[in-house]
């Protein structure tokens, strides 16, 4: 087992599932990097031929559901809230759609995108998703089904906050760059 192999191939992943639960570039970071620790200190309790990344998804989202436990709450400073966005929106209508999508995933409930990022972002199964998730395959399914009947009313009755003009253009990074932007704000309490 070269466990070396399989950590740089997990890292992205585990940086952008990082970043769509804390919201922050910096705490994603750390977060991963806590995992990675935590993982190489219990890589004898891996059992070879299992899925290494569903594993490691698994210790990051712990680590992650743990910190939110010990901290309820967290203010943000007024210079983190002042955004890095252009004066001048996105002229094409590709950037527009896919910004109007931006906002309507960040109004589903954190369960609901926790699953379309793992199932659909990540290429998870539905049954490494639930094991990562630590439920059943059918509320898997369950929330993937409902967040995409969500999304697709959402973006249908355009009921969505805001203003087009107001959301920044997607960046070149992909997924982990979309996952920070149009984030609200605030901490998750927890589970």
């Amino acid at each position: 087992m070269d466990v070396e192999a399989m950590l740089l191939d997990v890292i992205p992943h585990l940086r952008a599932f990082a970043r769509s639960l804390t919201r922050n570039r910096d705490q994603a970071d750390d977060l991963t990097h806590d995992a990675v620790v935590r993982a190489l200190a219990a890589i004898d309790q891996f059992t070879p031929g299992t899925n290494f990344k569903a594993w490691m998804f698994t210790i990051l989202r712990n680590l992650y559901y743990n910190e939110c436990r010990k901290r309820w709450i967290k203010s943000t400073p007024i210079d983190d809230l002042a955004g890095d966005e252009p004066s001048i929106g996105p002229a094409q209508e590709a950037n527009l759609e896919f910004n109007d999508f931006r906002r309507a995933f960040w109004q589903l409930n954190a369960d609901q995108r926790e699953v379309l990022i793992l199932v659909g972002a990540s290429g998870f199964s539905y049954e490494e998703a639930a094991e990562v998730c630590n439920c059943r395959v059918g509320t898997v399914k369950s929330r993937v089904s409902r967040a995409r009947a969500e999304l697709k009313q959402l973006l249908e009755h355009g009921n969505l906050p805001g203003q087009r003009s107001d959301t920044a253009p997607m960046p070149k990074d992909g997924l982990e760059e979309f996952l920070v932007h149009d984030a609200p704000m605030s901490t998750p309490s927890g589970k």
